[in-house]
């Protein structure tokens, strides 16, 4: 076996044992260091439990859920489990319906952190060599900063591109040779709609080869069209702000799911309603414990992002658990006339068409009384404007879409570059809908 194309191989290469055996140590160490929190501690004595209660990976469940909620209850530092003075950075949330929820770093967590990062670059192929660009926002949101800091501790040379300005991102990408580019997937499909309009051949005219994306949920289809249109292999990535931000998981050269850092978390799988435990490959709500992190760790923190374990091992040579690809959240689920949809289900439809562009816009109203979809895609840019073959393919994403969300949808096709766009995670859903 090849070690070189491990970062970390006495980490990555741990066998199922060895994970659980190490998860366990971690696990208890991080408990007893969760005691200097007064949240953690005050709900460890509501209910009787204490550190030397948790004596295996099993009595992880005698642990009560942490919610997004407990931390806008205790901000802003409420749930730290060091003292202020220690942490050299904090991460928040947008806090748009309240409070933000804020996470508190010390140096060794940006450290730890930084190996992570590194190690999901590493596992896709990146080494010294090459050049990244990073197109995500800086400041609070984690995708700036945590990719930054990884591909510098890879050895990169980094172009901290930042959000927006198109232009300015393909001068980069071409003028400094840039390999890697990580973006969410709505700007990469952005990026190659002004390639095209500037007369830019990505394959020609750049040297991309690597992409990194994640941050908002997207279907197979949409990675392997934007695979196509870049002339790139693009690896999903997952990460979040609680949990420090992106690293937590990610997909090796296989493609075939994100391995979750075992030695950084302990996973888990619920029904969003019962909290119980789903049956290995069965679709649940992530559940994630950090035991690794020294500033603010996490006990059982409901992500709400809806997933499955993967079964089987992956040929990588890799024993982490997989994840796949989010498929929604819990609570952005769209219930219309007692049918539960999630956009990624309508995407996965959408995305089929050439003819389409890879901008949708749903929208839910009330109309007479009734909820009503309507959904809005932009016709792709190489698309010629006929009235004819525009009214049957209309006609037919609408009956594609009725079977597969069981409700029938008003489908609209609209101009290319006629919807609203964001230089964050792209708005999906707009629900307008009254209450009686």
């Amino acid at each position: 076996m090849d070690k070189s194309q491990y970062l970390h191989p006495d980490k990555e290469l741990m066998s199922r044992a060895e994970i659980e055996a190490l998860q366990l140590e971690r696990l208890q160490k991080t408990v007893r260091h969760c005691m200097n929190s007064p949240f953690y501690k005050k709900r460890f004595d509501s209910i009787g439990l204490t550190p030397d209660d948790i004596k295996s990976l099993d009595d992880l469940k005698k642990i009560p859920f942490t919610t997004k909620q407990d931390l806008r209850d205790t901000y802003p530092f409420g749930i730290a489990s060091v003292p202020l003075e220690k942490c050299v950075r904090l991460h928040s949330s947008s806090g748009t319906t309240g409070n933000p929820t804020v996470i508190l770093h010390t140096q060794r967590d940006l450290d730890e952190w930084a190996n992570a990062v590194a190690r999901c670059l590493h596992m896709v192929g990146l080494r010294p060599t090459d050049v990244f660009q990073n197109s995500s926002g800086y400041g609070m949101f984690t995708g700036g900063l945590g990719f930054q800091y990884g591909a510098e501790r890879l050895g990169m040379l980094t172009v901290p591109a930042a959000a927006g300005n198109t232009l300015r991102q393909l001068k980069f990408i071409k003028d400094f040779g840039t390999t890697a580019l990580h973006a969410i997937p709505s700007y990469a499909a952005r990026l190659y709609e002004v390639m095209v309009e500037q007369g830019i051949d990505p394959r020609r005219d750049t040297k991309l080869k690597t992409l990194v994306i994640g941050a908002e949920p997207h279907s197979e289809e949409q990675r392997r069209r934007i695979e196509d249109m870049l002339g790139v292999k693009a690896y999903n990535s997952f990460g979040m702000s609680e949990m420090c931000g992106p690293g937590v998981a990610f997909e090796c050269k296989e493609q075939n799911g994100l391995h979750i850092w075992e030695d950084y978390y302990i996973v888990e799988i619920v029904n969003p309603d019962t909290l119980e435990p789903v049956p290995e490959g069965e679709v649940g709500e992530l559940v994630l414990t950090t035991i690794n992190r020294e500033g603010m760790p996490l006990l059982r923190y409901r992500t709400r992002d809806l997933t499955r374990i993967l079964p089987g091992e992956c040929p990588c040579g890799r024993h982490h658990k997989r994840l796949d690809r989010m498929q929604g959240r819990s609570d952005d689920m769209i219930i219309l006339k007692g049918v539960n949809i999630f956009p990624i289900q309508i995407e996965k439809i959408l995305l089929q068409f050439k003819e389409l562009s890879t901008d949708y816009l749903i929208t839910l109203e009330t109309l007479e009384h009734n909820d009503a979809m309507t959904v809005e895609v932009e016709i792709s840019s190489l698309f010629t404007d006929d009235y004819a073959r525009l009214e049957k393919l209309t006609k037919e994403i609408t009956r594609q879409l009725k079977d597969e969300i069981l409700v029938t949808p008003k489908v609209k096709l609209v101009a290319n570059g006629s919807l609203p766009k964001s230089e964050g995670k792209a708005v999906r859903v707009k629900d307008l809908r009254k209450t009686y």
